[in-house]
């Protein structure tokens, strides 16, 4: 007996052992904004202080549908780590929506730090569309903070007609803050902002697409090189862009950039940060302990050809890590 346990203890030790699974780097994908927290629809922005704010909707935890209810922000220097600054914003500080705390956006004007929201009530019947009663408006919320705590600065939506989410605003060169959004039976719409950025000024622009508007929702509007870029999720999954010498168009449709996964959607921002542009967004990964896969913010590198076209960009485990190294192709396992 004594021989016998000698060999099988001997036959184990030569059997190679199992490494751990290595570290995540920092920077890589999904990024990681805190244990358990599951970010969506990314707002990315640059402030006055040089760092990179990241403002997004909070998914609850192995949720279903998507009833949020509120916002988070986080800030990071070098793209490596991230600091989780907590709720900013919740619509339980709202008397006129309780549910819907959906992708937001962000600005800073005059001193101030804007967070731009969607929210809204009643109920979305998935088996019967007929018998629903959901409704969603934009939001404007303040802070002498870019974490916040932000205050609602209206008391209600910018407007209630149409039906309005994915609020994406964009503040041109010249001060002009034109806010975009996805509305039922209402996209490729435009409308101008005041001053303080509490209220529309001016009709609803209906934007010339060059005779292409598919289904759309999760605008975002960037300028690069005096060329205007709308980018937005065409059937909610394929991140597509259109470019313009004018930030009402016309438009001119370039393509898709970052194809879809398959039938899930996506929401994203693009931003130039330390002298490259990046793009986050969302990826929909297996989540421990959850029925189906959940919404994770990720980043990549985005890069451009001489005449002002997006490159295709692929979804990578290194994301942001290393940036010098951008656009390896994620590991298939």
């Amino acid at each position: 007996m004594k021989n016998l346990c000698s060999m099988l203890i001997g036959a184990c030790c030569a059997l190679p052992l199992l490494a751990a699974p290595a570290p995540q780097p920092p920077g890589a994908n999904p990024l990681q904004l805190g244990t358990g927290v599951r970010t969506a629809d990314p707002s990315a922005h640059v402030w006055p202080d040089g760092q990179l704010w990241l403002y997004t909707s909070h998914d609850q935890e192995c949720q279903q549908d998507f009833h949020m209810k509120d916002w988070l922000v986080f800030s990071s220097k070098d793209l490596q780590s991230w600091t989780s600054h907590g709720v900013a914003f919740a619509v339980d500080q709202l008397s006129w929506a309780d549910d819907y705390a959906w992708a937001p956006d962000a600005a800073y004007r005059n001193g101030k730090y804007y967070l731009i929201f969607p929210a809204g009530t009643g109920v979305k019947n998935r088996q019967d569309p007929s018998k629903s009663t959901k409704w969603m408006g934009i939001g404007v919320a303040v802070s002498d903070k870019p974490q916040g705590p932000f205050k609602d600065a209206i008391g209600g939506p910018l407007w209630r007609t149409p039906y309005a989410n994915d609020p994406a605003l964009f503040i041109d060169d010249d001060g002009t803050p034109w806010l975009y959004f996805h509305g039922k039976d209402f996209d490729y719409y435009v409308v101008k902002l005041n001053d303080d950025l509490t209220a529309v000024a001016g009709d609803f622009i209906k934007m010339d697409m060059g005779g292409f508007a598919p289904k759309m929702e999760g605008p975002w509007v960037f300028k690069r090189n005096g060329l205007y870029y709308f980018t937005m999720p065409e059937q909610n999954r394929d991140l597509a862009y259109y470019t313009s010498t004018s930030p009402t168009g016309p438009w001119h449709y370039r393509g898709i950039f970052m194809p879809r996964d398959g039938e899930q959607n996506n929401h994203h921002s693009i931003v130039q940060y330390q002298g490259q542009w990046l793009l986050f967004y969302h990826q929909w990964l297996e989540t421990p302990g959850c029925p189906r896969k959940q919404r994770h913010v990720a980043a990549e590198v985005l890069k451009f050809g001489a005449d002002g076209s997006i490159r295709p960009v692929q979804r990578t485990l290194a994301g942001i890590s290393d940036r010098s190294m951008a656009q390896q192709p994620a590991r298939v396992d």
